[in-house]
């Protein structure tokens, strides 16, 4: 059980750097009136592990903050990578 739980962490670590990555470049593209980020991406990145993160850095650049969709769904993302951490003994 112990090698799933940190393949698990290896992927929340990965698909978390990979979140605040496509957070910021999203908002610059954004800024600069560029080519976006789609949001069903950025939500399954969040989905994928990526939640907290998302949601930590979306907080500090002040990022689709005013998005329902993500100021509710990423929160429930983290909740659940946190039940799911607690279940494989890893939190």
């Amino acid at each position: 059980m112990k090698h799933i739980a940190y393949i698990y962490l290896l992927i929340i670590a990965v698909t978390s750097v990979i979140s605040v990555i496509l957070t910021v470049y999203d908002k610059l593209a954004a800024k600069n009136r560029k080519r976006r980020i789609p949001e069903k991406t950025l939500l399954l990145t969040a989905f994928s592990g990526g939640a907290t993160a998302m949601f930590i850095t979306m907080c500090i650049i002040r990022h689709k903050t005013k998005h329902m969709k993500f100021m509710i769904s990423l929160p429930v993302m983290s909740l659940i990578h946190i039940i799911l951490a607690v279940y494989l003994n890893i939190a």
